[in-house]
């Protein structure tokens, strides 16, 4: 053994020799097949690493480790982590019961609380794989060991006691926190605080902490607003950087005759952008000529974000940290500073713009017949709004039709053509679904004044059968060039949540076929064949449910929902950072003469591969901080309707009581202890019914019932409903 080692046996006696390269000799060591797991007292020993050097030694080896180069085991012996059953990811907090470990490349692990070594969310960990459930890609698993954690910080409500105190965080994830007496001076029972974290929760010992800063009162509404704002670290997304407040001022606020070389002046040609009354980012704009029943073309503009926003600047680091833009009610917190997001990169009215374009030949089925992308400069004729667009259509408002009737003929073959493509997506077995976004509304002065479903009209349709036609083209154009890309994709639903679907479609009579190999069109087709609105919403809710969450990857594997083999994000480089990376690739090889060099190829693969993972994180984040809180300001909204009765429909049935949903989106429990104490209910967890033992009264998904509100929790986000 010792044989195989002696080329290798002075590599850390080379004085010459950079960090680097001792680490790659390091790694080969262990790689080498004849290697056999040992201790780092024992590595130093047969290395002859000098005592001079055990400190760098033991650096290289916890590098290593967090690289998932070796691991070490309960017998503290390296082993080459290929040898193992074990895989590395971070692990992504649930709820208190459960989490998952995530993957690179693979389906991520399902890890039991019990199971989890008291990780926290974000934290790096090795994970054991105990299941591999048969006919699904499901796996389950247990962590064991945490590598790196990631949370440092905690905020959360003030518990004192007489010679302690604890905090319960925010997140209802994280358990309580320990604070000893000494660090907890002068702060008040049930004030919000921010704590450092000094020790994190063992088996045998509860994390411990000590408060920084109060946060708020923690007996107002607005103190639970700012103590969810503050717990999600949003306050340090309000300001950008020194490093990027510098390069800000290089960007200029109007476009240069130096900017518009090599790019197709368009300022004379009509484009409208369509958005929300009080959107500022408009980072769209679309024009449709017809020139016959088989022929549309269709212009889509998009904001040329990344030529201001260049590859590794500091502007670029703080988009690929961010990830994406998050939207809360009253407020946007950026992923690029407004002086681009609302600047020079908006779309505004009537003035020159950089934009990043595609052409689309449309024949008059709907298909794409041909595409052509390029640089070009616009001047965007009118910012139309969704409302007003609506009204042309309808014909219900004179006003906004003198407002808009040099424009009418065009949004009239904008929305013919729009209908054209969404019969076509419905044709392929395109999935559309019934679920309304909630609209929170705010008064002036930031206090919650209504709850409603913001609801759709064909101008929305107008604007998304655009960009979709757009995201397929441009995906299909650079798969077949086959330069490194990041894609959209939506993997196909597991048979198990498959079968489940099929439970709750029981309660209605249909089934989903073909459950090995499913189609999109089948569950397209499911949904096309409810005649209630509401019935439609409720399967819409679970079907969406049963698939996966659909994320970037540098594979082209097709998206499911939209039953589409080609599908990226290209639309929206203001907000989005896959869109401003993949326009970078393409601006790179339209300005290279069609033809990336092989070192751009590499870089952009190798980004590829990591901004994808990177960006659907964010996205997930940006996900869970929007439905936190819509779900707080539901809570707030509904304190002033205590006792007062609603008709509600049946959203959800547990073990534990029926979910109900109002007309207005705000979804409550209805417990057990809240139904009528004159039966006994039991939960059918096949059917997903609940059965009346006495009576036999039956509660199913998508039921309407009369409900009275009797609990609004702020502090847990939770409302409580009882049957009438």
């Amino acid at each position: 053994m010792k044989k195989e080692y002696e080329n290798k046996s002075s590599i850390f006696n080379r004085k010459s020799k950079e960090y680097l390269d001792k680490k790659e000799a390091l790694t080969s060591f262990f790689l080498n097949k004849e290697y056999v797991p040992m201790t780092q007292k024992h590595i130093a020993n047969l290395l002859n690493v000098p005592k001079e050097e055990r400190d760098m030694l033991n650096h290289i080896l916890e590098e290593l480790e967090l690289e998932a180069i070796v691991c070490v085991d309960d017998s503290k012996r390296y082993i080459p982590f290929e040898r193992t059953n074990l895989v590395k990811g971070v692990y992504q907090a649930k709820s208190e019961k459960f989490g998952f470990v995530l993957l690179e490349n693979s389906d991520d692990i399902y890890i039991p609380a019990n199971l989890n070594l008291h990780s926290m969310n974000g934290d790096l960990v090795i994970a054991a794989i105990t299941k591999q459930n048969s006919g699904t890609k499901s796996k389950e698993g247990k962590i064991v060991k945490i590598l790196k954690r990631n949370t440092t910080k905690v905020v959360g409500r003030f518990m004192k006691s007489k010679n302690f105190g604890f905090v319960e965080a925010i997140d209802k994830k994280i358990g309580d926190i320990y604070i000893p007496k000494k660090y907890a001076a002068n702060v008040k029972n049930g004030q919000i605080v921010e704590i450092e974290l000094l020790k994190y929760a063992t088996e045998s010992s509860k994390a411990e902490g000590r408060i920084l800063s109060i946060v708020s009162s923690g007996n107002t509404v607005k103190s639970e607003i700012e103590a969810l704002y503050k717990s999600f670290g949003l306050d340090k997304l309000e300001v950008f950087n020194d490093a990027v407040q510098h390069e800000l001022n290089g960007i200029p606020d109007t476009v240069s005759t130096q900017d518009k070389i090599g790019r197709e002046d368009r300022t004379n040609r009509r484009v409208y952008t369509i958005d929300g009354d009080d959107a500022k980012d408009l980072d769209d704009g679309v024009f449709v000529e017809k020139i016959n029943d088989n022929k549309y073309i269709l212009s889509v503009y998009i904001a040329d974000v990344s030529h201001y926003v260049k590859d590794a600047s500091a502007l670029d680091e703080e988009a690929l940290t961010r990830g994406t833009s998050v939207y809360i009610p009253g407020t946007v917190l950026p992923m690029l500073p407004r002086k681009l997001s609302n600047g020079i990169c908006s779309l505004n009215e009537n003035v020159e713009r950089l934009s990043l374009a595609i052409d689309l030949q449309i024949d008059g089925k709907g298909n794409v017949t041909d595409s052509n992308i390029f640089k070009t400069v616009i001047k965007v004729t009118k910012r139309m709004t969704y409302d007003k667009v609506f009204k042309v259509i309808e014909n219900t408002d004179e006003e906004v039709n003198n407002e808009y009737k040099p424009y009418i003929a065009d949004i009239l073959v904008m929305k013919e053509l729009a209908i054209l493509l969404n019969n076509k997506r419905r044709e392929i077995g395109s999935i559309n679904f019934d679920i309304p976004d909630t609209k929170v509304v705010l008064d002036d002065k930031g206090n919650v004044i209504g709850i409603e479903p913001y609801n759709k009209t064909i101008a929305n349709d107008i604007i998304e059968e655009f960009m979709l036609a757009a995201n397929m083209a441009v995906a299909k154009t650079f798969f077949f060039l086959e330069l490194p890309f990041i894609y959209r994709i939506h993997e196909k639903p597991d048979e198990e949540k498959l079968r489940d679907l099929n439970e709750i479609l029981g309660n209605y009579k249909k089934r989903v076929t073909g459950l090995s190999n499913v189609q999109p069109k089948v569950l397209a087709k499911i949904l096309d064949e409810f005649d209630s609105e509401e019935e439609k919403r409720v399967v819409s809710t679970f079907m969406l449910r049963t698939l996966k969450l659909a994320k970037y990857s540098s594979e082209c594997d097709g998206h499911f929902g939209l039953a589409a083999k080609y599908y990226c994000h290209f639309t929206s480089p203001i907000r989005r950072y896959p869109d401003l990376f993949i326009h970078r690739v393409i601006s790179e090889y339209l300005a290279s003469n069609y033809m990336l060099s092989e070192e751009s190829i590499q870089k952009y693969t190798i980004q590829a591969n990591k901004y994808a993972i990177s960006s659907s994180e964010a996205e997930k984040q940006a996900t869970t901080i929007e439905r936190d809180f819509d779900d707080l300001y539901k809570v707030i909204y509904m304190q002033d309707y205590i006792n007062e009765s609603f008709t509600a429909v049946i959203s959800s049935i547990t073990s534990f009581g029926m979910f109900v949903k109002l007309e207005n989106t705000v979804e409550g429990l209805i417990p057990f202890n809240n139904m009528p104490d004159d039966d006994y209910y039991e939960f059918d967890e096949t059917k997903r019914i609940l059965v009346g033992k006495r009576k036999g009264r039956v509660f199913k998904i998508g039921e309407h019932l009369t409900v009275k509100l009797v609990k609004c929790d702020v502090k847990l986000k939770e409302i409580d409903f009882m049957l009438e």
